[in-house]
């Protein structure tokens, strides 16, 4: 038999350096299907649960290796399972292809069984969509695929009805009119900044007094140009949660996270600075950035369409970070005055002890979750990878876990789905498979989806297994948490337990029964040796904590509206007495830190 489409389509995979293909099976990619027992894993095809775990999964593969990361979904169903992980790339600007099934040209427009119109479908959620009438415009749909996910930072999709995978391949599309000839290749551009735009942004940097740096994943090449332009401004660093691994958190004038789930120490930098100055970061949330006109901008972002919609901005530099960051810093006069310098240093010294003693205090002999993340932090292995899902132990996976240089962090930061945190570490770990990888997941997000993938951990546990630790650590508190908290304190209603209760299940027995396995907890002194018994094994581990579901995510600031709401809902709040203590003693600690005279 010659080579059909399908065979060359995993040909022109590999000469795009594709090592492995996500996806679930269906008719709809029987050609394919056939192609990858061929390939003998030249492409790897891996099987996930659902598709969008396979979606998932190849954002993760971006997020974490900079490359292009490829799933694959039969027609119909299939293809729409696909789009919640996309638009997850799509929003975290992640290079991923989807390749993805169709019925046969003939059926197409006949209301066929599956016949969904993809190209409508995924033409948001696209840089880049084309389906493939022709087996001569294989080679170039798939080339322009990889070089626009490269380009745009985002999603490109190729539809093969099923008859085009089986046709026989054309490698090479006869000289007509109307043929083109493309060719496997790209190259990242430098993104060089207009100079004069520089000279003012150096300009508005040296005049100010009060310097506050925000950066996100886009600075995520640029660590030591970070560091050497805070130690010039004796400015201090917030990071937003995609960009928590581009600078370690050891630094002491780094403040950690920023926003609803950050840090005392950066809303105080951020709120008192004369001069905000932003890096590779589309932080959306103007509750926690200055005042309009409180102080000046600077922001360096590589896409000119996002500069400037965040916080008004007296120089907007479009360049990249790395790039603009080092013909900056020539222009920078070293601060003589490091008072501003001291005072964040101060106040995250004052963070880290309210940390501390928050995530100390236990009620009733339940697990605090944030003791959960602050005792494994400094257990954590060198070049750890850590995923977290959403939901409140996110709160606590931003807070507390402190990352030091060469780890790596991701969640789904945009999108904020639920889902993504278990993909995210089995991605993690197939890329490098010689890092340790800790999930972090509530369970409801184990519940939705997470469970399901503990049996592709079974399925590869022999490439998944051994030293160093895979821990998926499951917060098991039967709560919809974040969402409960939300109701709270945004729509003044109590917890509605018709909608946020979920059902207690045992996630360590469960880990137990796939050949996984299983650790469960729930006394607040074990909490570390269960974390030193997850991290020694030599199988993936489920590591079940039952945690309390009333310690409450308090904001580093309060809004008025918000404490009202709170206020309101606590009165008929089934755990009122619960929450009202936990509140109290929880911001008691920063009270007490603050009073005059405290040393950290």
């Amino acid at each position: 038999m010659g080579q059909q489409v399908a065979d060359y389509v995993l040909e022109r995979l590999r000469e795009w350096g594709i090592e492995r293909v996500y996806g679930y099976p269906g008719d709809g990619i029987n050609g394919m299907l056939g192609a990858f027992d061929r390939a003998k894993g030249r492409p790897e095809f891996i099987q996930t649960r659902h598709e969008e775990m396979a979606a998932f999964m190849a954002c993760a593969h971006a997020k974490f290796t900079g490359e292009v990361g490829v799933c694959t979904a039969t027609s119909g169903p299939g293809a729409i399972h696909l789009l919640n992980g996309l638009y997850d790339a799509k929003l975290d600007h992640q290079p991923v292809v989807a390749i993805i099934g169709q019925q046969k040209r003939l059926s197409q427009g006949s209301h066929y069984q599956q016949e969904v119109a993809l190209e409508n479908l995924f033409a948001d959620v696209s840089e880049f969509v084309q389906i493939c009438m022709d087996p001569g415009q294989m080679r170039h749909i798939i080339d322009r695929a990889f070089k626009t996910a490269l380009t745009t930072r985002g999603v490109a999709t190729i539809i093969i009805p099923e008859d085009v995978q089986e046709s026989d391949a054309v490698p090479s599309p006869p000289k007509e009119h109307g043929a083109v000839y493309s060719s496997v290749g790209w190259s990242r551009p430098r993104m060089l900044p207009d100079p004069e735009e520089l000279r003012k942004a150096a300009d508005i940097l040296n005049e100010g007094k009060k310097v506050a740096m925000l950066i996100g994943q886009g600075a995520a090449d640029a660590e030591a140009e970070v560091i050497e332009v805070a130690e010039l401004l004796g400015a201090g660093i917030a990071k937003a949660l995609l960009g928590r691994e581009v600078v370690p958190d050891d630094l002491p004038f780094v403040t950690g996270p920023i926003g609803l789930l950050g840090s005392k120490a950066s809303d105080e930098m951020i709120m008192n600075c004369d001069v905000l100055f932003m890096i590779g970061s589309s932080f959306p949330y103007a509750e926690w950035l200055p005042d309009e006109g409180s102080c000046k901008g600077v922001e360096i972002d590589i896409d000119g369409r996002m500069i400037g919609i965040r916080y008004p901005m007296d120089a907007h530099v479009v360049g990249d970070a790395k790039e603009t960051l080092t013909e900056l810093i020539p222009l920078l006069k070293r601060k003589k005055d490091r008072s501003w310098r001291e005072k964040i240093e101060e106040n995250v010294r004052a963070w880290n002890t309210v940390m501390d003693k928050r995530a100390a205090q236990s009620f009733g002999g339940k697990i605090n979750p944030q003791a959960v993340a602050h005792e494994l932090s400094p257990l954590l292995p060198d070049g750890a990878i850590l995923t977290a899902d959403s939901g409140s132990a996110t709160n606590w996976w931003a807070r507390h876990i402190k990352l030091r240089d060469g780890m790596k962090a991701s969640l789904s930061g945009t999108l904020a789905t639920m889902g993504p945190g278990v993909p995210y570490a089995i991605a993690a770990r197939f890329a490098y498979p010689d890092r340790p990888v800790i999930c972090f997941v509530g369970d409801g997000a184990f519940q939705m989806n997470g469970m399901n993938e503990m049996l592709t951990v079974k399925r590869y546990a022999d490439r998944l297994a051994g030293s160093p630790p895979l821990v998926f650590c499951v917060f098991n508190n039967q709560d919809l948490n974040q969402v409960t908290w939300e109701q709270r304190a945004m729509g003044g209603d109590p917890k509605y337990p018709g909608s946020q209760t979920i059902p207690d299940f045992p996630y360590a027995k469960f880990a137990e029964l796939a050949g996984l396995k299983g650790i469960y907890c729930d006394e607040p002194k074990k909490v570390t040796d269960a974390w030193k018994q997850a991290l020694s094994s030599d199988r993936p581990v489920v590591l079940e904590f039952v945690v309390d579901n009333e310690i409450p995510p308090i904001p580093p600031h309060i809004m008025s509206d918000q404490a009202k709401k709170t206020v309101k809902a606590g009165f008929k709040d089934p755990q009122k007495f619960g929450i009202a203590e936990r509140g109290f003693r929880q911001k008691l600690t920063d009270l007490y830190e603050s009073l005059p005279g405290r040393k950290h």
